[in-house]
């Protein structure tokens, strides 16, 4: 493998690790990450059916301390923070004046004593930097944010293995976390700040802990007969879960309503926030598109960019598309208009100057049943 670091890409603590295994690796988002180690179906296949598991230390992470930080955060997500007990984790996003998705984040709730609130962020890898500027700037004075992004590394240990595999190596009982639950536990002899969170569809862990317990925990699951994953399975395991990529499905030009969030909408329960507006304006008379699955007639694979058709007219665009190895099916997300949307629809999808039959379908198109 040619040595890519002369051009300035960062690499992760478990970057030699990957390497030693022989690892394909690819830029992404400004770091050298594996794409994959073993082949995109086996690893596909192992966190399916297995285990598998995942370096994703790229990840930005934030802590947050301070007085009122709850009411602060409330006011740059449309998600009611409130509704948290410490232990307790929310998917949401963080919003420009349009209703537009600046980026997705995992809002961890640490503490809610009023003198010093605590939360945890993780935040999307190509988007740290800007990440950062933005909350700084709307956050108000008196909370501390401190960007641990470099002295954390971050693993994904996702499958329906995970649980009882991670068990074996932490001194306390965790089976008893429930879905988006976090704590700190002794990991191999070290602290280690656990989430029942993922990326994949399947039950699992993400695990923050220091770098060099990082390459040890790494090798730790490795004995016990985890396979590594690259990138590409990462990829097409989130899109058959109908998961959103920030930059390709969701950015600053989408509201959550159009995007299928609505689930981080909660304008009844909380004051004003970022965007709220829009969100009402879209809530009241609708949205004019929405973010669809569609499953192809063949094999033909919808790229990120082609242009869904209906009735010879250009009526959407395609945002992610796989042959996703689970379902063996072509699927895709894509945007279309509102009156367009519903299961059921056929459309067609243009690759390469030619039109393709394909059909709305229901989102996800996997639901695991380990979960």
């Amino acid at each position: 493998m040619a040595d890519t670091k002369s051009s300035n890409l960062l690499r992760t603590p478990l970057f030699e690790l990957a390497q030693s295994q022989k690892a394909r690796f690819t830029p992404f988002s400004g770091w050298e990450m594996p794409v994959q180690f073993q082949g995109l179906k086996l690893e596909h296949e192992a966190v399916r059916s297995h285990v598998g598991m995942f370096d994703i230390s790229h990840m930005g992470k934030f802590t947050f301390a301070g007085r009122g930080l709850i009411d602060a955060w409330q006011k740059l997500v449309p998600s009611d923070l409130s509704r948290l007990q410490p232990g307790k984790a929310m998917y949401t996003v963080l919003l420009n004046q349009e209703g537009g998705i600046i980026y997705d984040i995992i809002f961890y709730l640490q503490d809610i004593q009023e003198s010093a609130q605590k939360a945890v962020v993780i935040v999307n890898a190509g988007t740290t930097d800007k990440d950062k500027a933005w909350i700084l700037s709307h956050l108000q004075s008196g909370i501390t944010m401190n960007d641990i992004s470099q002295e954390q590394a971050l693993i994904a240990l996702q499958g329906a293995k995970a649980v009882s595999l991670l068990q074996t190596l932490a001194t306390e009982d965790i089976s008893d976390m429930t879905a988006f639950s976090h704590r700190t536990v002794d990991i191999n002899g070290h602290d280690a700040f656990i989430a029942r969170t993922g990326y994949t569809g399947e039950d699992g862990f993400e695990i923050m802990i220091a770098p060099e317990a990082a390459q040890e925990l790494w090798q730790s699951l490795l004995s016990a007969g985890v396979v590594p994953c690259g990138l590409c399975a990462r990829d097409t395991l989130r899109l058959e879960a109908a998961m959103s990529l920030y930059g390709q499905d969701i950015d600053e030009t989408t509201t959550p309503l159009e995007a299928g969030l609505s689930l981080a909408v909660h304008l009844k329960d909380k004051g004003d926030f970022m965007g709220r507006s829009i969100l009402e304006e879209q809530k009241s008379s609708g949205v004019k598109r929405r973010l669809v699955g569609i499953e192809m007639s063949g094999r033909h694979i919808a790229r990120h960019g082609y242009k869904v058709i209906y009735e010879g007219k250009a009526v959407g665009e395609v945002t992610s598309g796989t042959l996703a190895p689970t379902i063996k099916k072509a699927i895709a997300l894509a945007y279309v208009a509102k009156d367009l949307s519903k299961v059921g629809q056929a459309l067609e999808i243009e690759i390469r100057g030619r039109l393709y039959p394909a059909t709305v379908v229901k989102k996800p198109f996997y639901r695991s049943p380990h979960k």
